[in-house]
């Protein structure tokens, strides 16, 4: 199965970001990929304006996420991306990655750990989900989703590698600064080792971005780096035959003696 991975720096216009999207969906599936995974917040700009969610934030039967729908429907391909839907119980919104299949919403993960970090506050803008982030068959393979700041709390990509997942696909809008690229890859290489999966981060790029959307096999090898491009895409192949093949070298899923249960909030 193959994935293909987006790197753009959205605009303020949602209808020419999910034009983008559109194009770049089409040249996924082209290229024989079933899931087209976009950065976190596609949107719109959101990194240098933290007011904008609050503007542009639509339903999922909004134009945006309709537009990825019909895509997504024409091309027989999954398509995941992130956007910002109104929280019907405050001027917040949430951050939300959206999973098409078909047409149709198979998956919506409301961001549970929000970026209050590095002089960021993304708890004033938005109100955080309340449920497990989901894992979606992707033609065959068992794909788990997640959304930027997840990538800090190992537990959350535990839980969906216990619930299946062989790949995690991780949406992101990851700030630039110092040794943010630095964490960026060490985090991501680690959560491939430690849960034996393969593990695809789509990223923001431009002014505020660092870009380098990755992948990474189930032993860590890098297997994709779109380095600091304002807009480009990528691809990886996902081998079931290595996954079992590390997994059997290395079984450390079946050596665990914690278990993980959510904190209650």
């Amino acid at each position: 199965m193959r994935i293909a991975v987006s790197q753009f720096s959205p605009g303020d216009d949602p209808g020419a970001n999910a034009a983008v999207l559109v194009a770049q969906v089409a040249r996924a599936a082209a290229d024989g990929a079933s899931l087209l995974l976009a950065p976190e917040g596609s949107i719109v700009s959101f990194l240098t304006d933290p007011q904008a969610p609050r503007r542009v934030a639509q339903p999922l039967d909004g134009s945006f996420v309709t537009a990825l729908a019909r895509a997504s429907k024409e091309h027989r391909i999954t398509v995941a991306a992130g956007t910002f839907v109104p929280d019907p119980g405050s001027d917040r919104v949430h951050n939300t990655l959206v999973v098409l299949q078909d047409g149709v919403v198979a998956a919506a993960y409301r961001k549970i750990h929000l970026y209050d970090a590095f002089s960021f506050v993304e708890s004033d803008t938005v109100a955080p989900g309340a449920d497990a982030p989901p894992v979606v068959e992707v033609d065959g393979v068992r794909v788990g989703f997640a959304t930027c700041y997840d990538l800090r709390f190992p537990e959350l990509f535990r839980v969906l590698s216990a619930g299946g997942a062989q790949v995690i696909a991780l949406a992101s809008a990851w700030v630039k600064g110092p040794l943010k690229e630095e964490h960026w890859l060490t985090l991501l290489r680690a959560r491939a080792i430690e849960n034996t999966c393969y593990v695809v981060a789509a990223d923001q790029a431009g002014k505020a971005g660092i870009g380098r959307s990755v992948a990474f096999d189930p032993f860590g090898l890098q297997l994709l780096d779109l380095g600091s491009a304002d807009i480009a895409t990528g691809s990886v192949t996902v081998d079931l035959e290595r996954l079992a093949e590390v997994r059997k070298i290395l079984p450390s899923a079946l050596h665990r003696r914690f278990r993980i249960d959510p904190i209650p909030s």
